[in-house]
């Protein structure tokens, strides 16, 4: 995982924060995005007025960990926080870059993928 700058060279706002840099966990984010999981997280926090709440508060540690770095002076953070999920990859970069109990529905992606993906590297070095 890695951390951007929230602005472009260009000065133009950039508001995703962090990025998954695992091609193997990418993958089965993906593959977890087209198998329906964001909708039905999604339905969950029109239902769940509690795991709604949670997830706001992910969204505004999302911003305040990015306006530490520079203010953007925008509420718009990633990933559809704070009310869809728009996109997995953002909620895990996320729970990874803030602990686990902080961003809801990363912690729960990462608890279905398992752990697998942090045994050694990421991507074996080739062989010669």
């Amino acid at each position: 995982m890695v951390e951007t700058a929230p602005r472009l060279e260009d000065g133009t706002p950039f508001p995703t924060l962090y990025y998954l840099t695992c091609s193997r966990l990418n993958s089965r984010l993906g593959t977890l995005e087209a198998e329906g999981r964001m909708r039905e997280m999604t339905d969950r926090l029109d239902s769940d007025p509690e795991l709604a709440a949670v997830y706001r508060i992910a969204h505004e540690s999302y911003l305040a960990e990015r306006d530490a770095i520079e203010p953007l002076g925008t509420t718009v953070s990633a990933g559809g926080m704070p009310d869809r999920v728009k996109c997995l990859h953002v909620c895990v970069a996320h729970a990874l870059a803030a602990g686990s109990g902080v961003n809801p529905f990363g912690d729960e992606a990462l608890a279905e993928v398992g752990e697998w993906w942090r045994q050694g590297p990421c991507i074996p070095a080739p062989t010669h």
